[in-house]
């Protein structure tokens, strides 16, 4: 306290000086911030609308475009040395600068005035910019509008053309794939065309095949040569049946015994294949039928004309059944013998055919990949043209223009109040800090305790002052001209303030 005291006192030796100070640094600030020149803020205020009845429709057809981090990307790149490059061209600033440095620091001007406040979740967006001329800062802020509605769209349309530009590059590259792939295909399929597996096998399966047929040919040509053998033992008596009455009685036709028995045996390899209802098995019984039928009636016009007809009916039969087994043996032969034929071909290349099994299957897989690759990205492509065309779709992102910017009528600053509140503040603060200075400078003892602490030696007393009554009148004069002298400068701060708010009204 006793120090802030000793400050007090030695100021109050110079407030003159501080006085003078004070109202030099306020005259001066005032004038300055009095000659600013005014500054006029251009705003307009945008909302996006990301949301579209097209999402919904087209989500299962093509990558949608993330409208909102495009918006959000374009927000923050707004403010980027391309696009103020190209704002100062679309206001004719760039024919007011004559040199670089002074086209780079009206860019850096600008990307520091420029201001872009919104948030993702309103979607409104405000784009503001000061200068003291209105017209200007209001075609800057018109021309940033555009860019930021046009930036929107551009990059996306863009970066789409280069993902089809790209895709398409695959296309014809996997194109000469196929187109060599299918040409490799069919020189193979040329050069070992009889080693080939057929369609849903392979070869050990068709080996395995033809084997079965062989040895089923075999055991069929087996059972009719036996057939074939027992019906000779009968006809040479060696193995006769006792003719009974039954048997006399049969009738014998060789031409329809012949058929019928040509078409039993067809019936029953069908009945190997089909059910009883199949219409070729019903075809062959009613067949059949109308055979023994006819066998009978001529067997009756017979019996009646030729007596002897009827003269060993059973060795007639025989011997048909021995032509018929013995067609049926050369038959089976021929069969055996193909198929034995077939088969010792496919021993032969049992070294070569897996291998060439394994080639071609090779061959097909990478045909098979490169064509799924090709079908993939052709549908990529149709899938990136959608999705470019989507992105540039006025349906997928609406600006709508809340506030337009308009040439303001009032300026937005400076703020010439808060300027002179600091200038009065400054200007106090000069004044004291010099009175102050001084009194550091010329140093002197205000009181016995700063001498006594100073030079160390006691003080045996003092001898106060004894004013005149002149002298005191000249005091309470210069102590009322003090106040004076402080009280106009915070009227002249009062009245600077009345004019500028005045001048704004």
């Amino acid at each position: 306290m006793a120090l802030l005291l000793t400050f007090l006192k030695a100021i109050g030796k110079y407030r003159w000086y501080a006085v003078a100070i004070s109202w030099l640094v306020a005259t001066a600030g005032w004038f300055v911030v009095y000659r600013l020149p005014n500054d006029y803020q251009a705003s307009a205020r945008v909302y996006v609308d990301t949301q579209s009845i097209l999402k919904p429709l087209l989500s299962s057809m093509t990558t949608l475009p993330n409208t909102e981090q495009q918006v959000t990307f374009m927000r923050r790149t707004l403010i980027s040395r391309p696009n103020v490059e190209r704002l100062i061209r679309m206001v004719d600033l760039d024919i007011k600068t004559r040199s670089v440095k002074e086209h780079e620091k009206l860019v850096d001007d600008l990307m520091k005035d420029i201001k872009v406040i919104g948030t993702e979740r309103d979607d409104i967006y405000t784009i503001s910019y000061s200068n003291p001329n209105p017209k200007l800062g209001k075609d800057i802020v018109q021309s940033l509008l555009t860019i930021f509605v046009e930036g929107s769209f551009g990059g996306k349309k863009q970066d789409s053309e280069k993902a089809v530009q790209f895709i398409d590059d695959q296309i014809r590259m996997y194109e000469e794939k196929l187109a060599a792939g299918e040409n490799a295909l069919k020189d193979f399929k040329i050069r070992h065309m009889g080693m080939l597996p057929r369609q849903g096998s392979d070869y050990t399966s068709a080996y395995g095949e033809l084997n079965e047929k062989l040895n089923a040919a075999r055991l069929e040509l087996l059972e009719a040569e036996q057939a074939r053998n027992a019906i000779k033992r009968q006809i040479a008596g060696e193995d006769m049946a006792p003719v009974t009455e039954t048997a006399e009685k049969a009738i014998v036709n060789p031409e329809i015994d012949g058929r019928i028995s040509t078409i039993q045996k067809q019936l029953d390899q069908l009945r190997l294949q089909y059910t009883e209802e199949h219409p070729d098995i019903v075809s062959a019984k009613r067949l059949i039928g109308q055979l023994e039928a006819r066998k009978k009636e001529e067997a009756k016009k017979n019996r009646s004309s030729d007596p002897g007809a009827n003269y060993s009916p059973m060795l007639q039969q025989m011997n048909v059944q021995l032509s018929v087994e013995e067609a049926r043996i050369a038959s089976l032969k021929a069969r055996v013998g193909e198929y034995s034929g077939r088969l010792a071909a496919m021993r032969s290349l049992s070294n070569q055919a897996p291998e060439v099994e394994a080639q071609l299957a090779q061959l097909n897989r990478d045909y098979a990949v490169n064509k799924d690759n090709y079908e993939k990205l052709v549908q990529r492509r149709e899938s990136a043209k959608l999705s470019g065309d989507l992105s540039t779709a006025t349906d997928m992102l609406t600006f709508r223009v809340i506030d337009p910017p308009a040439v303001p009528s009032t300026p937005a600053g400076p703020d010439r109040p808060r300027l002179y509140s600091l200038v009065l503040v400054v200007a106090m603060v000069a004044g004291l800090g010099t009175a102050l200075l001084l009194s550091q400078i010329r140093p002197t003892f205000l009181s016995q305790h700063s001498l006594r602490e100073t030079t160390g030696l006691p003080i045996l007393g003092s001898i106060g002052m004894n004013w005149t009554e002149q002298q005191k009148v000249r005091r309470r004069r210069r102590l009322y001209a003090f106040g004076v002298a402080v009280a106009s400068l915070f009227t002249a701060y009062g009245g600077v303030l009345a004019l500028t708010v005045f001048r704004q009204a």
